[in-house]
């Protein structure tokens, strides 16, 4: 489990093709490294791997099929920027929102605009997702808890402050760049309960009214 508020930017030192669909990253780190082990869980631009070595400036990951389909690790590049994170610790503050590190699916950034102070950024998502976000609601891009100022047709809105685009990969993005969307884990919860039955009756309005809730 994470939260979305990036530890580090670290930087991919090589990538090792294990097979045509699965690869192992090498990434740089000063801060991670200090306190991670061999299993541990680090979020990788938003995406949960496994560590499964390390140095004292380094750890490697693997990515499998499935998460390099899934993913924009599938255009990761020697040399380019990653946003981290470790799984969150139980006694710490929890600034940003639930996020698993299990990506619902690719962005497309189609405007970067600088408005005063703050970066836009309209991002283009695939429209099964659109269930899953409401204005003023949490979204995590490339792994940043941020929220979503406006919501369109299959394009969602999000404002950078200086320092989420110092701090993080995404004061790099242009447009035309891929980035990992993962929706709010509590809207997906709640439509899996939406979904669910009393008895043998679906959760509807007539069944809720039924049952004296108005």
């Amino acid at each position: 489990m994470f939260t979305g508020i990036i530890e580090e930017k670290g930087k991919i030192l090589s990538l090792q093709r294990v097979s045509k669909e699965a690869i192992i990253l090498k990434i740089k780190s000063h801060k991670i490294v200090e306190d991670v082990h061999v299993g541990d869980s680090i979020a990788v631009n938003g995406t949960c791997l496994t560590v499964t070595s390390l140095d004292k400036r380094s750890f490697s990951v693997e990515v499998m099929p499935e998460t390099m389909k899934a993913t924009s690790l599938q255009f990761a590049q020697v040399s380019s920027n990653v946003n981290l994170e470790r799984a969150m610790a139980a006694n710490a503050r929890f600034g940003g929102h639930f996020v698993s590190g299990h990506v619902d699916g690719l962005g497309k950034i189609i405007r970067r605009q600088y408005e005063q102070n703050a970066i836009y950024f309209d991002i283009e998502f695939p429209v099964e997702l659109m269930k899953y976000l409401v204005k003023k609601g949490s979204i995590a891009v490339d792994g940043v808890s941020l929220t979503i100022f406006n919501i369109r047709d299959h394009v969602f809105t999000i404002s950078l402050i200086p320092h989420t685009a110092m701090a993080t990969i995404l004061g790099e993005k242009k447009q035309g760049d891929k980035v990992n969307i993962e929706c709010d884990m509590l809207m997906k919860h709640m439509e899996k309960l939406l979904m669910s039955t009393v008895g043998n009756e679906p959760i509807t309005r007539k069944l809720l009214l039924d049952k004296g809730f108005s």
